[in-house]
């Protein structure tokens, strides 16, 4: 999984993860700072299996919490949540460089692309709706190119 255990924050004690919850009027908790540091130190978005696989080393916390938390820093544009083709969802944080899916359907394998394909698009929808896009997901389905050289 793509989270740098080593790679130490600017700052150890989650400050900066406090004040975007104060930002938000969203209760200040431990795990609630905790859950934003995950994210905050991930190159790639998150499912709350992996949140919860990244936390429970150093931190007594179940599953429920995690969707709780997860839930309250969606609601509060905290973190954006993107279903994907399987049901299950990623979360990042709401500012970052949002990231499309790619998911081979032969091996599963899931990939990011870091730049959006339809910004076009939503300005062409915007100019001739008036309707202020605000956000959007997308998943690609295909197979990867390993799968390709194997399927040949």
């Amino acid at each position: 999984m793509p989270f740098d255990r080593n790679r130490r924050p600017k700052d150890s004690h989650g400050i900066e993860s406090q004040k975007i919850l104060k930002n938000a009027n969203l209760k200040m908790t431990k795990k609630r700072v905790l859950i934003i540091d995950c994210f905050k130190h991930s190159s790639v978005p998150l499912t709350a299996d992996d949140v919860f696989n990244i936390l429970r080393e150093n931190t007594n916390i179940n599953l429920s919490t995690i969707y709780r938390a997860l839930g309250a820093l969606t609601d509060s544009d905290i973190l954006t949540k993107q279903a994907r083709s399987d049901g299950t969802y990623v979360f990042q944080l709401n500012g970052d460089v949002h990231r499309h899916i790619l998911t081979c359907k032969e091996c599963g394998k899931i990939d990011y692309i870091e730049f959006c394909p339809i910004e076009k698009t939503i300005d062409d929808i915007t100019s001739k709706t008036g309707f202020e896009i605000t956000g959007h997901s997308l998943e690609f389905t295909g197979i990867c190119p390993d799968c390709k050289k194997k399927l040949k």
